[in-house]
């Protein structure tokens, strides 16, 4: 499978591309460690950011609506990268996969919970909290929430946790369908 889009180098882009670029490589993505590489060595973009370039207005709210859920959500971390996998292993992502496992082991995830996830499969939780969100999680990517599974966890993380998730799965989804469309490997 070969990847379908030209990968432009940072000097190839126009204004509002280059804009979209520098907001992606300069925000929070490349704070800190970072365990997946934002570009490659000539500063091509990795993953699905590279389609985001296609369309820069809608790249910016799609990048902006990532970060938001990676770095001002209220999710734990370890539920985040979770749910994360869960969808990566549904939609049969390889780059989500690969990116979000490393991030989930930072997380604190077990080589056995990443296991389950990679399966297909909500691990097995001994936190309610944690238990609860990937009951709704995989719910979620089942196409909905039985009144059950959504009123439980709500009882437990309350409606934010449950719009958090629902958001979180609908935003990995896309950029899944999107990394699929395009062959990113």
């Amino acid at each position: 499978m070969t990847n379908r889009l030209h990968r432009p180098t940072p000097n190839e882009l126009d204004p509002a591309r280059r804009e979209l670029y520098e907001t992606i490589t300069g925000g929070p993505r490349a704070a800190g460690p970072s365990l997946f590489a934002l570009v490659d060595e000539d500063g091509r973009l990795n993953g699905p950011f590279n389609a985001m370039l296609l369309a820069p207005e809608l790249g910016q709210a799609l990048q902006a609506l990532g970060a938001a859920i990676r770095y001002r959500s209220s999710l734990s971390a370890r539920v985040r990268e979770m749910a994360i996998l869960a969808v990566a292993a549904r939609w049969d992502c390889a780059f989500e996969l690969r990116a979000h496992e490393a991030v989930g082991r930072a997380a604190g995830l077990t080589e056995d919970e990443l296991s389950a996830l990679r399966g297909g499969s909500a691990p097995e939780l001994a936190d309610p909290a944690e238990a609860a969100a990937m009951s709704l999680v995989m719910a979620l990517l089942d196409g909905d929430a039985d009144e059950g599974t959504y009123g439980h966890a709500v009882s437990v993380g309350g409606d934010r946790m449950v719009f958090e998730l629902s958001t979180l799965v609908g935003y990995y989804a896309t950029l899944a369908l999107q990394l699929r469309v395009f062959r990113v490997l």
